[in-house]
């Protein structure tokens, strides 16, 4: 099963299409960190991450992950753990799982720059919540409930098509 982004502002699986919002600066091929843009590319679906203080745990056949306080997502690029899940420590530049808003209440993760990871090629590229729709710094965002289905839907070895 493939998800397709069209338009920059549509997500369609199957039958499903969700408005979504994308990187600030639009897609690019070369991605890089920091660069505010959501990479192009057909890529495989992570784990998903969520909040049980927040949400009951999600129906998917995709590995499922509980955020804990001490969770983070390195994106420095000079650390051996860049683009990985780490525990949060002050010394390492990461973004933070558990947030007081609600964007990464669930989460889930795009395989891209993960397997064999290249500094500087950009981390933390996921499927997050967004309220408003506004541009991501690369991530692509949906609502809450919009990824619940998604998540019902698509299976193991779903892929994403960003182009």
């Amino acid at each position: 099963m493939i998800i397709k982004l069209k338009n920059k502002d549509t997500l369609i699986c199957d039958d499903f299409q969700f408005k979504c919002s994308i990187g600030k600066n639009g897609l690019k091929k070369k991605k890089l960190e920091g660069d505010n843009s959501t990479p192009a590319g057909t890529f495989s679906l992570g784990p998903v991450y969520y909040r049980k203080d927040r949400l009951d745990k999600p129906n998917t056949k995709l590995k499922i992950f509980r955020i804990s306080k001490q969770m983070g997502w390195c994106d420095d690029p000079n650390n051996v753990n860049y683009n990985k899940e780490i525990k949060l420590n002050k010394k390492i530049k990461a973004e933070k799982l558990h947030r007081k808003d609600k964007i990464y209440d669930i989460i889930i993760v795009i395989n891209y720059n993960t397997r064999r990871i290249i500094r500087n090629k950009g981390s933390a590229i996921f499927i997050h919540v967004t309220n408003n729709y506004k541009p991501t710094k690369g991530c692509i965002g949906l609502s809450l409930n919009d990824i619940k289905i998604l998540l019902k839907i698509i299976k193991k070895n779903s892929k994403i098509k960003i182009s």
